[in-house]
């Protein structure tokens, strides 16, 4: 074995060593179940309601998945330093803030993987409600013309807003997160205690 295949076994080594399998195996189960719920609920919620209301929880589901993937990224951005002078002040909501830089890696999985994916999910589930509903009793031509536009529309503004929220948060990472640590703060969340 020649020294580069020895620095890659190692390099290889280092990396899986550095996974905290214990956390991706809590939330790949967390995932599962979350998402099983989530569409479950979403879809007896919209057997019963309108096509206005439809759009109006996928409208919801679109904005939950920017809005979280804003705060992922934030998380990864910011530095536990950028933080510490507010929670030395005393500021509502820097120790939560203070947190949750220090956990960046989790609360970028909770936000971005989780969160997003079952938008995402349900996001689908909801536009094939609307779509169902829209093009009951119509031919093929006008369904797939339908189905093809209000599909396009839901990718569309996901990924569109997605890539303008991660420029904003990345540009107001400290801002985001010192919020995301008063909202904690006023649910009154319970954090991980130091070891």
């Amino acid at each position: 074995m020649d020294r580069t295949d020895k620095h890659r076994k190692k390099q290889k080594t280092s990396f899986l060593s550095r996974v905290n399998w214990k956390w991706v195996g809590t939330i790949t189960a967390l995932s599962f179940l979350i998402s099983i719920s989530m569409s479950y609920l979403s879809n007896e919620a919209l057997a019963s309601v309108n096509n206005l209301v439809a759009f109006l929880l996928l409208l919801f589901f679109v904005l939950i998945g920017i809005v979280f993937d804003i705060i992922g990224v934030a998380a990864t951005s910011t530095t536990e330093k950028e933080l510490h002078s507010m929670a030395a002040k005393k500021v509502k909501g820097a120790k939560q803030a203070v947190w949750l830089s220090r956990n960046a890696e989790k609360v970028a999985s909770i936000c971005n993987d989780v969160v997003g994916d079952i938008s995402g999910i349900i996001s689908g589930a909801t536009s094939a409600v609307i779509i169902a509903n829209v093009t009951e009793g119509l031919s093929p031509l006008p369904t797939l013309v339908i189905s093809l536009t209000v599909t396009g529309c839901v990718a569309a503004a996901t990924i569109g807003g997605k890539a303008t929220g991660k420029a904003f948060g990345i540009s107001n990472s400290v801002a985001i997160i010192h919020m995301a640590g008063r909202i904690l703060a006023f649910l009154h969340l319970p954090l991980e205690k130091k070891r």
